[in-house]
């Protein structure tokens, strides 16, 4: 497995990082065993950063990777100010420390290695106490370093203001290219390190469902494709799911010859050398396999990857929900 550093943290991670809120079953039932299997495949492919959130199933996630071996140089970050009534406009150093801890508990660690803010609310992060309770709390011991993820370039442009911001994590795709503009260029002159969440649009870009699709009542992809619940940008990155099948129809008219469609999206992202890792989430321990398998696929020419910045402009941005 390649690594890249994450950053001002240091850590060397593994390009291909493992995204757990599936472990919560926020994607469908999840059992133990499939859990475990997950697991145990990213400890054998050299998947060293693992992504989880105090919400993902009401802590389950971070249960789970917390009762599991981690492999050598693993690196577990978590996240916070969604739950523990924080979240829309409770947020206070206390309740912060608390979510904190009760993280750290269940993953079975003294110190957090990486704690990020939780796509809390523009107004919350335009008025700025929460990166000065991230600082007084990285200070007192709770996490090494801290981070935020964000819905919107307007919000990642914020937390890039703060010196103590270490990592910054985004929703960039194929069919959410705006971060290549101006954030990513910006984070690497700050030395902050960019985690890419939602690297398949919520599977879209796997190529593997079509319109007669349906998704489990648990899943996020079914209760909250049109933004029911949470920012309708975190599902199909703000795509209506019909809309997102044809454009992929339309990708795979751009694609390499025999390079599978989540490996083209995949090397996609992995072509901005600004990306320390890519957080993809897998409900099988195969699909680990295939995501790592896009770390050996050749870079994409750059008249592709200027065919595909034109296409996202004239076809995909407009009919993006959510904001960019």
């Amino acid at each position: 497995m390649k690594t890249r550093r994450l950053g001002k943290t240091g850590y060397a991670v593994s390009e291909i990082g493992l995204g757990c809120w599936q472990l919560g079953g926020d994607f469908g039932p999840v059992g133990d065993e499939t859990a475990s299997a997950i697991l145990d495949a990213a400890n054998d492919a050299g998947v060293t950063f693992w992504d989880t959130a105090d919400v993902y199933g009401g802590g389950l996630s971070e249960s789970r990777i917390g009762a599991h071996a981690k492999g050598p140089g693993v690196h577990v970050a978590t996240k916070l100010g969604r739950g523990n009534g924080l979240f829309p406009d409770n947020y206070s150093k206390d309740g912060i420390r608390e979510s904190l801890v009760g993280s750290a508990q269940r993953l079975g660690v003294a110190t957090l290695d990486l704690a990020q803010i939780h796509c809390v609310p523009t107004a919350v992060l335009r008025e700025g106490t929460i990166f000065r309770w991230m600082d007084e709390l990285k200070a007192e011991g709770l996490m090494r370093h801290w981070g935020a993820s964000v819905e919107t370039i307007e919000e990642g442009m914020m937390c890039l203001e703060q010196p103590g911001c270490a990592t910054l994590q985004i929703i960039f795709n194929l069919f959410r290219q705006d971060a290549a503009k101006e954030l990513l260029p910006k984070a690497a002159a700050q030395d902050v390190g960019i985690i890419v969440r939602l690297p398949l649009a919520s599977g879209l870009l796997t190529g593997k469902y079509d319109k007669a699709t349906r998704f489990d009542a648990s899943d996020h992809r079914n209760y909250n494709a049109d933004g029911a619940a949470f920012s309708v940008g975190e599902t199909f990155s703000g795509l209506p799911f019909e809309r997102g099948i044809e454009l992929v129809g339309e990708l795979r008219g751009l694609a390499p010859e025999a390079m599978p469609m989540s490996q083209f999206a995949l090397r996609w992202i992995l072509d901005h050398p600004q990306v320390s890792t890519v957080i993809a989430g897998v409900s099988k321990p195969a699909q680990l396999a295939d995501n790592v398998a896009a770390t050996e696929q050749k870079p994409l020419f750059p008249a592709l990857m200027g065919r595909l910045r034109e296409w996202y402009e004239a076809e995909v941005k407009p009919e993006i929900r959510g904001g960019v």
